[in-house]
């Protein structure tokens, strides 16, 4: 490494290697071959688009680690304009979302996807999520060095919050808008905030928000997925995904089923992949996801504990919570413990989009953890 370059490129012969933090490589690397192992088993049944689709999704694979490559190759300071950058890209292009003419709301009741040259479908509040992180994580090292009064500082974070969660609520994308609120209330934690606001906000929140989501937001089918969830059984229609899940997870037994029999779950390759890695892997490979998963993430609190930076171990506590997040709800809704909503499972659900902003945050991960051991 040299130190006294530019830090652009971080990594230089064997010794840079050693700056490498495996521990965080090898469980991502693993869950991306158990997805590309289970989605071509899934895509290869029915899919009038295969093999196209999987080859879309292998070069967005490729894509995401070269991106996540470049990005943890850059100088740390770097990682604001990035973050920047990004937020910027983001707020561009939902706006462009209402506007552009192209919507997938009657297939997907969102309208959240443009239709980019050469990429094809984007949803730009994946890319959102990132940018929000990063900008929040600048401005609570701010408040914390006291450079902003926590008036000024609350003051700036609601101003860059404020416009990419209206676009996104208006698509509307509410399990998007949950993930974004999740990574926030992660990082004002690890800030600082003291229990009892924390109980009084939590209460606040059952009291009005939610009878306010319920009554005036959420659409006719998002209310039956949820009641369906505390009242399982008392609709057969609203609970068919989930039944369908259930059976395919069943299926599998300890390595898979064998029979040849498949069950047909909707949106298997995306939303309940984790029903396909049981049909096609079992009780072993729910397992060994689950262990990957669980020991990424307490890799990455480690890393966000002995970072030097303050900023740094904020970005880092806001997409553990993003990667949580999404590890938990998927699997708990494939399972029947948590509402059915659009959440992909990262690094493993099909989807180029998911796929890249993954990388992309995994690669500012890679960053921090990195820039720790040098």
């Amino acid at each position: 490494m040299d130190k006294a370059g530019s830090g652009v490129v971080r990594l230089r012969g064997k010794d840079g290697l050693k700056t490498v933090d495996y521990y965080l490589v090898v469980p991502v690397l693993a869950m991306t071959i158990i997805g590309l192992y289970v989605l071509q088993k899934v895509l290869s049944k029915g899919y009038a688009a295969y093999p196209g689709n999987y080859y879309r999704q292998i070069v967005a694979t490729v894509g995401g680690i070269v991106g996540a490559l470049v990005i943890s190759l850059l100088d740390e300071h770097l990682l604001k304009i990035v973050g920047r950058i990004l937020y910027a890209a983001s707020l561009f292009l939902l706006i462009l979302v209402p506007i552009d003419g192209y919507s997938l709301a009657a297939s997907w009741g969102a309208d959240s996807w443009l239709n980019l040259p050469i990429i094809g479908n984007f949803q730009p509040s994946e890319l959102a999520k990132l940018g929000l992180i990063m900008m929040a994580a600048d401005i609570f090292e701010s408040m914390h060095n006291k450079e902003y009064t926590l008036l000024k500082g609350f003051g700036i974070m609601a101003a860059v919050y404020a416009p990419p969660m209206l676009l996104i609520l208006a698509q509307p994308d509410f399990g998007t808008a949950m993930v974004i609120v999740f990574t926030f209330v992660c990082m004002l934690f690890t800030w600082g905030v003291r229990y009892r606001y924390f109980l009084l906000a939590f209460s606040s929140i059952i009291v009005i928000v939610v009878p306010a989501v319920w009554f005036f937001y959420l659409k006719p089918y998002q209310k039956d997925r949820i009641l369906s969830l505390v009242f399982q059984g008392s609709d057969p229609r609203s609970e068919y995904n989930l039944m369908q899940s259930k059976a395919a997870i069943a299926s599998g037994g300890l390595t898979g089923n064998h029979t040849g029999i498949l069950t047909s779950v909707p949106v298997k390759e995306s939303d309940f992949i984790f029903a396909a890695i049981s049909e096609h892997m079992g009780f072993i490979g729910t397992t060994a996801v689950i262990v990957l998963a669980f020991f990424f993430l307490c890799r990455c609190l480690y890393v966000a504990a002995k970072v030097p930076s303050k900023s740094a171990s904020y970005m880092l506590t806001g997409f553990t919570g993003y990667f949580a997040f999404h590890y938990i709800e998927n699997m708990g809704m494939a399972v029947g413990l948590l509402p059915i909503t659009g959440i992909p499972l990262p690094f493993i659900s099909y989807g180029g989009t998911a796929m890249l902003i993954n990388y992309l945050a995994f690669g500012v991960i890679l960053n921090i953890s990195m820039s720790r051991n040098t």
